[in-house]
């Protein structure tokens, strides 16, 4: 059974604002994505500091790293169709929340603050309504001070599995978790926002680490067996661009949503560029017993080695290789011969101005402050020259839009810096319909889009009530103003 509070967080949580969910301007409801009957599994969450040898084993161990249950890189297996109650407690000296990427969770449950929460002190509680249903790869954070805290570990995978694909018949299913670390030779911490950094490509780590490790795995695989590949940047700033050393793979998912085979060998240069917070699914074919695939990152000026997989006797027979499609993807879909159209440029910062409506003055949100601790010194960027707030200016900018509950719309976002910008839409799946740069990619779902230089990027979703932020993926690109929020009504 559901409690009355998680009714409150997860269904309409009028009683909670005491709003008007029609009302243009006013605060959007908080809605509910799976029914009240869904089964539902409590599970408690904790973010806590460890002791951890990120340098390897016979090196300094590094103080203050940050996890969650005491377990780098988490990971939760969840049936799909099922509600998460989640009773997270911050164990932690500084404030922090979790944000649910991805998931198409209630309002009231994202996880930003001072939209849907206040910050969690140390010390303090709060319950998650958290459901689940669509499957796919997805993960959680903070949201607050997110550049120190995923900096220094503070991240979680989440798979949301579809039984229909237990009996798909991969072989082997294998996770890359692509995360760096800021450290000096002796394993202390370095910082974690630099201005050089925040205003250009990002404050990249000093030590390259797959799984959380320096030593990239080696992974047994049956010779001539289909293995699912499961990667994600959970990095708070590299940019990838995957590839394997084989011409059997192909993507058959992006950020959790099936997508029709796709083989790597059909893309420019055989790469997928992938950036923070981006996942892939690729099925990768094993070649002869003996044998091995390498999994890189091509962006580098040498392939940096991610994982091998090594071919192993297991009696398979050698067939024609032929990519598995996952069960379709079942997000509601934008009508997009009918959808209103909206521009969004990404530039650097010129100052605190603001073109979007204001808040209404009786708007619960009209004078909320965002606090300090969660964002960073200085503004470098802006999104239609709005800027979230930062340093000393503290207010919580306008919305970038107020969208209709429902409807349809398109959003040309268009990137006029010297830098690349991921950017992530919470509490949605979009598609992403065009790039003037990437013609030969065909339409996709997702959640997280890259967006290059010089380059505008289409993307079109079905708007859900709530108030949901849009902002780049590179954390310090988003802690130094570049996030916006619509109010969807």
């Amino acid at each position: 059974m559901i409690s009355r509070r998680a009714v409150l967080l997860g269904a309409t949580a009028a009683g909670a604002a005491g709003f008007a969910p029609s009302a243009l301007g006013h605060m959007a409801v908080s809605r509910d994505t799976l029914p009240p009957n869904a089964p539902v599994r409590h599970l408690a969450l904790s973010a806590a500091e460890m002791e951890v040898a990120l340098l390897g084993p016979d090196k300094p161990k590094t103080q203050g790293f940050c996890a969650y249950n005491g377990t780098p890189f988490l990971t939760w297996r969840v049936p799909l169709g099922t509600r998460l109650m989640v009773d997270f407690e911050n164990r932690m000296p500084t404030p922090t929340t979790v944000h649910w990427h991805g998931i198409r969770v209630p309002n009231l449950s994202d996880g930003v603050a001072p939209l849907t929460q206040e910050p969690i002190p140390a010390g303090g509680r709060f319950t998650y309504n958290v459901p689940l249903p669509d499957p796919g790869f997805y993960f959680f954070h903070p949201h607050c001070d997110e550049t120190g805290q995923v900096g220094r570990g503070l991240v979680a995978l989440l798979l949301v599995e579809d039984p229909a694909e237990a009996r798909l018949g991969f072989d082997l299913e294998h996770i890359i978790a692509v995360k760096d670390w800021r450290l000096d030779a002796d394993g202390r911490w370095m910082p974690m926002f630099t201005d050089e950094g925040a205003s250009t490509a990002g404050s990249f780590g000093t030590v390259r680490a797959t799984n959380g490790s320096v030593i990239p795995p080696r992974i047994e695989a049956p010779a001539y067996g289909d293995v699912r590949l499961r990667t994600i940047v959970a990095d708070s700033t590299r940019t990838i661009e995957f590839g394997c050393d084989t011409n059997n793979a192909a993507i058959i998912a992006v950020d959790g949503q099936a997508l029709v085979p796709l083989p790597l060998s059909k893309l420019p240069d055989e790469v997928w560029r992938m950036g923070p917070a981006m996942r892939l699914d690729v099925h990768v074919r094993m070649p002869g017993p003996g044998e091995e695939v390498k999994v890189f990152d091509y962006r580098t000026a040498e392939p940096y080695l991610l994982t091998t997989l090594v071919a192993v006797d297991k009696g398979k027979k050698k067939t024609p290789f032929k990519p598995i499609a996952l069960p379709a993807a079942k997000v509601p879909l934008p009508d997009v011969s009918r959808a209103k159209k909206r521009d969004f440029i990404v530039q650097t910062a010129a100052g605190a101005t603001a073109i979007a409506p204001p808040l209404p003055a009786d708007d619960p949100l009209a004078k909320a402050l965002i606090d300090s601790f969660c964002v960073g010194d200085k503004t470098f960027w802006a999104i239609n020259r709005t800027s979230w707030g930062a340093g000393a200016d503290l207010r919580l900018p306008p919305p970038l839009d107020i969208l209709k509950d429902g409807d349809s719309y398109r959003l040309t976002i268009t990137n006029v810096t010297k830098h690349v910008h991921p950017m992530h839409l919470h509490g949605h799946v979009f598609r992403v319909l065009s790039s003037t740069r990437k013609t030969t990619i065909p339409p996709y779902l997702a959640d997280t889009v890259m967006t290059e230089p010089n380059e505008t990027v289409e993307i079109a979703f079905r708007a859900k009530s709530g108030d949901w932020v849009f902002h780049c993926h590179i954390l310090e690109h988003m802690d130094a103003g570049l996030m916006g929020w619509f109010r969807v009504a």
